[in-house]
Parts: C-alpha cells; sequence; structure tokens
C-alpha cells in the first residue's frame, strides 16, 4: 500500500483525541463560573471544560454547597446543576439540607477569568477552612492552626451520571489512615495501593482477605504526625464505589449518587468519633444482658439439644446468658414459624420460659424474606418489572420485604409482635439482609449492566451477583441500584422498632448488614469466619474499624464459624473473646461441636476469663453509657489515648478497653511470650495488682504467655468500677461493688460508674431513671485523697448498693498508712497492705448515688 494521504493523517489523529486523556491540550474537568458565600454558607456554580467519552457523557453543569455546620464539621456538596439525583434519604441519616446562597448576579457565568483564583469559607470559631479554586475548579480542607491540608483534590473531577471521580492528595509520610470498610484485613491501619469496594455482599465467607463484605462504611480517619491530630472524611453516598488509596492519594470512584462529602476536624481521636456520630447518630444503647456470654449453634437439633447445652455450661460452672437458635427451629427455614416435630411451641415455650426465670435469655434468626404465596399482601415487597420480585433463598421461591416501604416496616413489626406472643424472644438476629438471593440474576436492563464494573469480590463480577437484581425497585419507584446497600440498615430499624413497641424495653438487634449509621439500631459481628489462628488476629482489626464507624457493640465468632477448631486455638480465642463487646461462640453444624465445657483447656479459659468480663461488667456497661452519649468506642486501638506516640499507630494485636484497661492476648499457636506494647505510663495487672510496667516515654516488652487468660493491664490514672463474677448478669448485679483504684507516680486517678435498670428504652434520658458517680483521686502533701462526686442520682437510692471494697495500687509507704472514709478512721483490720504496692480497703458501706470522701495519710 502507498503511503497514507495527508487527510487520512488528520482523520487519525482526530479518531486518536476522541479517547479519553488524549494529549495535554486537551483539558478535563470542570471551572468555577460564579460563586456566592454569605455567613457560614458558600455556593458555586461549576461548568464542564473538558470530559471523556469512558463511562458516559459528563454532567455539563454542577452545583457545589458547602457549609460549615458546626465549629467541627464542614459539609461539600457538589451535585448535577439542572437534574435531581438520588442521595441517601433523610429517613437514614437525618441531617440539615445543604441551601444554595444567592449567587451575585453581577457575576460573570460564561467568563471563568472574571473571577478571583480562589474563594475561602471559614468562621473564627472553627479550625476547618475551605478554599474553592476557580479555573481549574478543585478545592482544598486545611487547619486554620496549622495549616496543614487535609483534603485537596485534583482538577480532573469526573460526574457522569452513573460515574463519579475525584482524588485527593494525602501526605504519605505524616498519614495514618483507618477505616472504610467491610473488608477482612490483615492490619488496622491501612496499606498503601489497597482498594475498597464498597457494595454489601454475601460472601459466604469472611476469612477472605480485602473482598467487600456485609457493610458499606465510606469514612476514614486520618492522623497525622508529628502532633498526633485526628481528622476524618466522610463521603455519604450509598451506592456501590471502588476508594482506591495509595499513600499518597485516595481515589473515589462511585457508580452514583452524588458527591456529598463531611470533613470533621478532631483534632483528637475521641472527638472525632464524637463529631461524626453527632451527624449520623449515636449509638443505641444496649440492654445490660448483651453483654453476658451467647452460645449458639448452625444445626442444634432440637429443644432437647438446647437443653442439653444449657445444662453443659450450668455444671462446669461457665457464664451463661443466652441461648441463640439458627434457622434450625424454623417450619421449612420460613420467618416466624416453628419446626413442628423438633421445635414445637410446647416444648420450646417452657424451655425459654425456664431460661427467663433463670434470669437468662433466648435470641432467634430472622432472614429478610418472606416464602412466596406466604402472605395475601404483595404491595409491601421489592418489585421487578412491575411484579412482585421473586428470589430463592433458604425457604425457597421467596419474596423480599421493601423496607423502604412505612407499610413493610409496618408488616415487619406486626409479624415479630405475632410471633413473640408464641415464643417471648428477647432479642433478634437479621442475617442475610445484603440482600442474599441464591437465583442467579443475569443482567436485566441497562441498569443491570453500570458502564464502570466495580472490583466486587475481587474480581469485577456482576453486581447482581448473590443478591437481588439492582433494576428491581423499592418504595416511590427507589432503585435496588441507588438503596442496595441501605436493605440491612432498614431491616434492623424496622426491627428495632418492632422489638420496642411490642416489649417497651430496650432491644438487642444484630445485624449482618450495615451502613452508616447502622449503630442507632443494632449490634454487628464480624460474620462467617474461620477457626484458623489468623482469623483470631484479624477479627480485632474489624472489630476496631467498627468503633470507629460507630457501631461499639460488635464482636466475632468466638473459635470460628467454619472449620474444626483446634483446643488451643479456642481456648486461646475465648481469652481473646472474653473482652469483644458482643461476647458469643457460635460454629456451623458441619464442625466438630466446640461448647466451652466439652475440652478440659476451654473449660478452665471460659471459667477463668468469663470472670474476668465479669467482674468488669459496671466499667463495660458505664463504656456503653459513654459509647451511647459520645461516640467513644467501646473497643479502642491505643492511639485513641496515646495520640502522640507514634508507635501506637501501628498496634493491632493488642487493645485498649476503655481508656484504663489494656489487652495484649496470645495470637499464635504454641507461643509462650506475647510481645507487647506499652505507651508511657505506670501499667499494673489486673490479676495481682502488681506495678508491671513504668516507662516514661512507651516501650516494647515480653510478657509470659499466660495459661488461661489474657494479658491484662490497668492504666494508671483509671478508676476502674467491679463487681463478683456469677453465672449471669443479673446474678452479678446483685453483688457488692468494688473500685479499683490505678494511681499515676503523682497520685491521680479519675474514672466513672454509671447504672440504670439495663433496660429501659432511653438509657439516661429525662424519662428513665440512672445514676452517674465520678470518681477522682488526687495527692496531698501527707498523702492521697478519694472522692466520689454523684453527677445524677434517680436510680440507686432504689437499689441501696454499696461499694466494700477500695484496692489502691502504686502507693509507696515505708509502713502502713492511716486510712479516712469520710473523715472517720477505719480500724487496721479492714486495712490491707499487699507487698506488691497496693492497698486494700475493705469491710466499707459506702452507699452508691451518695458522695464520700477516703483519705490515706502516709507514714514517713
Amino acid at each position: 500500500m502507498g503511503s497514507p494521504s495527508a487527510n487520512h493523517v488528520a482523520l487519525v489523529a482526530f479518531l486518536v483525541c476522541l479517547l479519553p486523556h488524549c494529549g495535554s491540550a486537551k483539558r478535563t474537568g470542570y471551572d468555577v463560573v460564579s460563586v456566592a458565600g454569605s455567613g457560614n454558607r458558600l455556593s458555586a456554580r461549576l461548568k464542564l471544560v473538558g470530559g471523556t467519552a469512558q463511562y458516559g457523557p459528563d454532567v455539563k453543569k454542577l452545583s457545589l454547597s458547602a457549609s460549615l455546620e458546626t465549629d467541627s464539621r464542614l459539609h461539600v456538596r457538589i451535585t448535577d446543576a439542572d437534574h435531581s439525583r438520588w442521595e441517601v434519604p433523610q429517613v437514614v441519616i437525618p441531617r440539615t439540607a445543604l441551601q444554595d446562597v444567592l449567587l451575585d448576579p453581577t457575576a460573570t457565568p460564561d467568563n471563568a477569568a472574571a473571577l478571583p483564583s480562589s474563594r475561602t469559607l471559614s468562621s473564627a470559631s472553627s479550625d476547618l477552612v475551605l478554599t474553592i479554586h476557580t479555573s481549574p475548579f478543585r478545592f482544598t480542607v486545611s487547619r486554620r492552626s496549622t495549616g496543614d491540608v487535609l483534603f485537596d483534590t485534583s482538577a480532573n473531577l469526573v460526574f457522569k451520571d452513573r460515574y463519579l471521580e475525584v482524588t485527593s492528595a494525602l501526605p504519605a509520610s505524616r498519614s495514618s489512615l483507618y477505616g472504610l470498610g467491610e473488608q477482612t484485613k490483615q492490619t488496622f491501619r491501612l496499606r498503601h495501593n489497597d482498594t475498597f469496594t464498597l457494595w454489601n455482599e454475601d460472601l459466604g465467607r469472611s476469612d477472605q482477605l480485602d473482598l467487600n463484605l456485609y457493610g458499606s462504611h465510606p469514612f476514614y480517619m486520618d492522623v497525622r504526625t508529628p502532633a498526633g491530630a485526628a481528622h476524618a472524611v466522610l463521603l455519604l453516598n450509598s451506592n456501590g464505589m471502588d476508594i482506591h488509596y495509595a499513600g499518597d492519594s485516595i481515589t473515589y470512584k462511585a457508580i452514583g449518587g452524588l458527591l456529598d462529602f463531611y470533613f470533621f476536624a478532631g483534632p483528637s481521636p475521641l472527638a472525632v468519633v464524637d463529631q461524626y456520630t453527632q451527624l449520623i447518630g449515636r449509638p443505641a444503647p444496649m440492654p445490660y444482658w448483651s453483654f453476658g456470654y451467647h452460645q449458639c449453634r448452625y444445626g442444634y437439633k432440637n429443644v432437647a439439644d438446647l437443653e442439653g447445652v444449657v445444662a453443659g455450661y450450668a455444671k462446669a460452672k461457665i457464664p451463661l446468658e443466652a441461648m441463640w437458635t439458627d434457622i434450625d427451629y424454623m417450619d421449612g427455614y420460613q420467618d416466624f414459624t416453628l419446626d413442628p416435630v423438633n421445635y414445637p411451641a410446647k416444648l420450646l415455650r417452657p424451655f425459654v420460659d425456664r431460661l427467663h426465670s433463670n434470669g437468662q435469655r433466648y435470641v432467634v434468626i430472622l432472614d429478610p424474606e418472606i416464602k412466596r404465596n406466604a402472605t395475601p399482601n404483595e404491595d409491601i415487597f421489592l418489585k421487578w418489572n412491575g411484579t412482585t420480585l421473586v428470589g430463592k433463598v433458604w425457604p425457597g421461591e421467596v419474596y423480599f420485604p421493601d423496607f423502604l416501604n412505612p407499610r413493610g416496616a409496618d408488616y415487619w413489626g406486626q409479624k415479630i409482635s405475632e410471633f413473640r406472643r408464641t415464643i417471648p424472644v428477647d432479642g433478634l438476629w437479621c442475617d442475610m439482609n445484603e440482600p442474599a438471593n441464591f437465583l442467579p440474576m443475569e443482567p436485566l436492563n441497562e441498569l443491570d449492566h453500570p458502564p464502570y464494573s466495580i472490583n466486587s469480590n475481587g474480581s469485577h463480577h456482576h453486581i447482581n451477583t448473590w443478591t437481588v437484581p439492582v433494576s428491581s425497585e423499592h418504595y416511590n419507584g427507589v432503585t435496588e441500584y441507588d438503596a442496595h446497600n441501605l436493605f440491612g440498615f432498614l431491616e434492623a430499624k424496622a426491627t428495632h422498632a418492632g422489638l420496642l413497641k411490642d416489649t417497651a424495653r430496650r432491644p438487642f438487634v444484630l445485624s449482618r448488614s450495615t451502613f452508616v449509621g447502622s449503630g442507632r439500631y443494632a449490634a454487628h459481628w464480624t460474620g462467617d469466619n474461620d477457626a484458623r489462628w489468623d482469623e483470631l488476629r484479624n477479627s480485632i482489626n474489624t472489630i476496631l474499624s467498627f468503633g470507629i464507624f460507630g457501631i461499639p457493640m460488635i464482636g466475632s465468632d468466638i473459635c470460628g464459624f467454619t472449620g474444626n477448631s483446634t483446643q488451643e486455638l479456642c481456648s486461646r480465642w475465648i481469652q481473646l473473646g472474653a473482652f469483644y463487646p458482643f461476647m458469643r461462640g457460635h460454629s456451623e453444624k458441619k464442625t466438630i461441636r466446640r461448647e466451652f465445657f466439652l475440652w478440659e483447656s476451654t473449660t478452665r479459659s471460659a471459667r477463668k476469663s468469663f470472670a474476668t468480663r465479669y467482674r468488669l461488667l459496671p466499667y463495660m456497661y458505664t463504656l456503653m453509657y459513654e459509647a451511647h452519649t459520645t461516640g467513644a468506642p467501646i473497643l479502642r486501638p491505643l492511639f485513641f489515648s496515646y495520640p502522640h506516640d507514634a508507635n501506637t499507630y501501628g498496634v493491632n494485636r493488642q487493645f485498649l478497653l476503655g481508656a484504663g484497661v489494656l489487652v495484649s492476648p496470645v495470637m499464635e499457636p504454641g507461643a509462650t511470650t506475647v510481645d507487647a506494647y506499652f505507651p508511657a505510663g505506670r501499667w499494673y495487672s489486673l490479676y495481682d495488682y502488681s506495678l508491671a510496667v513504668a516507662t516514661p516515654k512507651g516501650k516494647r516488652v515480653t510478657l509470659p504467655a499466660l495459661a488461661d487468660v489474657a494479658n491484662v493491664h490497668v492504666a494508671g490514672g483509671s478508676i476502674l468500677p467491679m463487681q463478683q463474677a456469677a453465672l449471669t448478669t443479673s446474678s452479678a448485679r446483685q453483688s457488692e461493688f468494688r473500685l479499683l483504684v490505678a494511681l499515676t507516680e503523682n497520685g491521680t486517678a479519675s474514672g466513672e460508674l454509671f447504672l440504670d435498670d439495663g433496660e429501659s428504652p432511653e438509657m439516661s434520658g429525662a424519662r428513665s431513671m440512672w445514676t452517674l458517680v465520678r470518681f477522682s483521686c488526687a495527692k496531698y502533701r501527707k498523702g492521697i485523697t478519694m472522692r466520689s462526686n454523684v453527677v445524677h442520682n434517680s436510680y440507686a437510692p432504689s437499689r441501696k448498693q454499696v461499694i466494700d471494697k477500695v484496692v489502691f495500687m502504686g502507693l509507696q509507704s515505708p509502713a502502713p498508712p492511716k486510712v479516712y472514709v469520710n473523715g472517720v478512721q477505719v480500724k487496721a483490720a479492714g486495712i490491707r497492705d499487699q507487698k506488691n504496692g497496693a492497698l486494700t480497703v475493705s469491710g466499707l458501706s459506702l452507699v452508691i448515688g451518695e458522695n464520700f470522701q477516703i483519705q490515706i495519710v502516709m507514714s514517713h
């Protein structure tokens, strides 16, 4: 062939330039064409400068609205200027709608050059500053106090109907990120060059690393050196998305919705979760009994099997709070039914009544589907192509309740109430609510086949896999494409409402699928884990992440759900699981039985570890009160209390229970020692009250691998309320209190005790009875003084409970000190000065809810 003509060359060049990223001369993205500000608000209009053909046509005009909603929260929203788009509805996250500021009528809408190069939004009372750069458009969020840039978008913003992309630069050497999930990760701190897919999915096994699982939380916390200042970013978007964290940048790729960003100033990690849960909703108060030990197995054959398990725990003297039943109890795996042969009401109801008479509870599973034709009302279910959608789950062909439909939620609550008339369950377990669907669903229309394929299940498989088609419809025409990640949230909300209405008591709901704000209604567990050592270790990462997400009541199936656990693994998992906020053993029917009384080693671990947990219940329940009022996680990473210590940023084999208790479990088979990091300060052994570690800067310490319990240390400066161990929480609550006072080097300490009945719907509201006591300890020239300050006291007077013992750890006295309680000297018989420096004052009768003072006069 001959040489190409000049026209041919020109045509080829033209066609090539139609491809994405053609040449440096053609800029993509947007320019600002008008901007206005008023008070704490700012609005701007954006015009497309250049787009790409990939993933569909670009939206030509965008609207940006921004507001400093509080001194610590900045809201930036970017959407189509001419057409409304799907966004997370108010029934999910109630929030203040952003209102555009009226644009300056003198602005030149088609000439970006006429605008200043940037425009800022700031307030003298806020540390957050938003800067809008006009040509090309990008925005930055920075700290007023330090100038540190927290979020810095690139100029190549992409906004299409079903593809949105935005990238922010990060300082890789100073930035440590946490959050983004739900995925099983090997580390708690996010690793560079990692992609997170947010698409709720019934993966079947949560032991597979780095794959999207049951929940979607497009939220991360960033802790930066050298000062340890923390901030956080939420993209409030329920559509499927990929988030790529490269270390020096973070890129969002969403397949719908809009760019709805919230920025939280911190600067402490605890301040971040406080600010975050102010927006998404505070964690629901959990009933006191839910902090006990729960036992479940998929495969309990009948009521007699349940009775044998309860008897086994009682005989072994292992605490058992609640028995759970998986889908075995159902008739043909249908919700709200009983197997007439193995779980008939005439046998199950007396069993549940006996549990209740013994201070124990009963919880059952619910899957969010109703067997086809089992209901006369089909208007409350998901629709597809004008008819009720039919899927397939355990009962066979099923309908899926539409929880966006108010009547669908009411129907669910009615079914709960009707079922509880037969079996008065104490809590409900929402499983399979991504929602799972066993019926293969091929792409059914254009909506089922988005132009960009998110990395679902690590293989870019179709988003309809193992779930309902995204072209199915909810109430008011909302598509599953937009609302898929909300399904589990909405079911948990309806279940919570149904239980509350029927019982008038504080609901306990456990949900597998979650979204932003799910903590307002439900607890969570990490899903179908495997009986492996790496799964034991990885459970800590997930639990710490969900604490940041505002879901503090979380646990992992102790000893693993699938696979056959060894005695050693199960024993070590019990020792770790004794400190999970939600503590449950659960296994799959194909595995060997692993109730803790079956093996001698697990029996020993359960007795000793659970005894520690039950003694700490007043402390843990007070942490629940703190979580409910401030969002603070119950289980916390070390950097929450020590953000200035960068050595804590990567710790993921230890954790803090509140701020006062450090847990260092055994995480390897055959281990004889545990490598533990202790931040600066004094650390006392919880078991013998000895001063174990005192370090001015923080250091690594090799601890012995204790046989039947995890290493547990109390941070100097803490005061822990405790009670005696028992086999149920109701029995433990009847015992007298004791205080454990861990002194700093300068003799100070503080702590709290929250009390209520453990089941009233409001934990600390005007209509509930509750007591809050704050304890403090300070040094004076002759010794130390501890005080009790009653903050609120409408519950304790009716209980007449007392503190009978106070243990002071860290006292140094050459001779026995003198002790005065409310000015009266305690007799010598009531004082025990231990060799390790702990002073025990016993024989007390200090009424909870009354102020008191204890003085320790040191001998010189």
